[in-house]
């Protein structure tokens, strides 16, 4: 049992926020490990082709392997205020770039060191030692978020909103304690503390911190605390509905097109061009375009030109496809 000692001025201060950065390492470490989300499906070929980039190999240098729980707080620095998403992935690269060599130094080389299995690998050693390792971490996320993430990413923003609304809701009705009592079954609240079932025990004493409640929808069903850079508290917790039908839209469908080509099928009953596609789906047009091509290859829509543009709409296949995406 992990707990958190919180006292009012905490509870005051204590928000939500999403972390996409945690968001980030959750896919990373499921790409690298050849594994599935249990609603989401396979990363994808984006996601693998990113692996290869030295910087996100890096990242994944600094992530826990099978048996081990610990993770550098400094990759995951709690989440800011902003309220659009990319912005408020720049705040935390931004802070990971900021990292002291003090502070690196003592995650990577001296909590590894008692926390895991086995030793740093030499080469990440050698780049914490160097120096260069901050912006190197940075650039590797902002890397792997651009190729596998950046995309899909308003698909699955929504959820994120519709579990911080009802929590607000919570708070609104019954008040701060039932939000924190209510966020997962394994988190616990008793009046002073926050209670956390985890495979190893500890206390930390938060009092007169801010404390920021991060909903997980990559990282689902995981739940998270990190405690170890002064003044960052964040406990990830799965969101609410993913997995119910309520993450549908990209759910069911994405894992197997993906979620800009499902948000394109689906808006696909009536034949439309690409420009009109890019406008309604908030993708540019050269992504539309890209994924199009796809579906056309994968016999999912068909074109035809009408005057001066080019219509694309799903096919049979594709509305089968989607039927059995509804009712699964």
């Amino acid at each position: 049992m992990f707990t958190l000692r919180v006292d009012v001025e905490t509870v005051a201060r204590t928000r939500f926020s999403p972390s996409l950065a945690a968001e980030s390492l959750a896919w990373l470490k499921l790409t690298a490990d050849a594994g599935r989300h249990p609603v989401f499906g396979d990363p994808g070929p984006l996601a693998r082709a990113s692996l290869a980039h030295p910087d996100v190999a890096l990242l994944l240098d600094l992530l826990p392997r099978a048996g081990e729980v610990y993770t550098p707080d400094l990759l995951t620095p709690q989440p800011g205020t902003a309220t659009r998403p990319g912005d408020l992935l720049d705040e935390q690269i931004a802070r990971i770039e900021a990292t002291t060599q003090d502070d690196l130094e003592e995650q990577v080389l001296a909590y590894t060191q008692v926390h895991w299995n086995r030793p740093l690998p030499i080469g990440a050693r050698r780049i914490a030692e160097s120096g260069s390792m901050p912006r190197r971490l940075a650039g590797g996320l902002a890397r792997f978020w651009r190729d596998a993430l950046s995309e899909d990413w308003g698909a699955l923003h929504p959820v994120v909103d519709r579990d911080i609304a009802h929590r607000a809701t919570t708070i609104a009705t019954h008040g701060v304690g039932a939000a924190l009592a209510s966020l997962h079954p394994t988190i616990g609240w008793a009046g002073d503390a926050i209670t956390l079932a985890k495979p190893f025990d500890g206390e930390v004493d938060i009092a007169g911190r801010e404390l920021v409640l991060a909903p997980g929808v990559l990282s689902w069903p995981g739940t998270s605390i990190q405690v170890d850079v002064p003044g960052q508290v964040v406990l990830c917790y799965p969101a609410l509905g993913i997995g119910t039908g309520a993450d549908r839209p990209p759910g069911r469908l994405a894992p197997v097109v993906g979620a800009a080509r499902a948000a394109l099928l689906a808006d696909l009953e009536t034949a439309r061009p690409t420009a009109e596609l890019a406008a309604r789906t908030g993708y540019s047009p050269g992504t539309v375009s890209y994924h199009l091509s796809a579906l056309l290859r994968a016999g999912l829509v068909s074109k035809v030109r009408d005057g001066r543009y080019v219509l694309y709409r799903r096919t049979a296949q594709a509305v089968v496809l989607l039927e059995g995406a509804l009712s699964s």
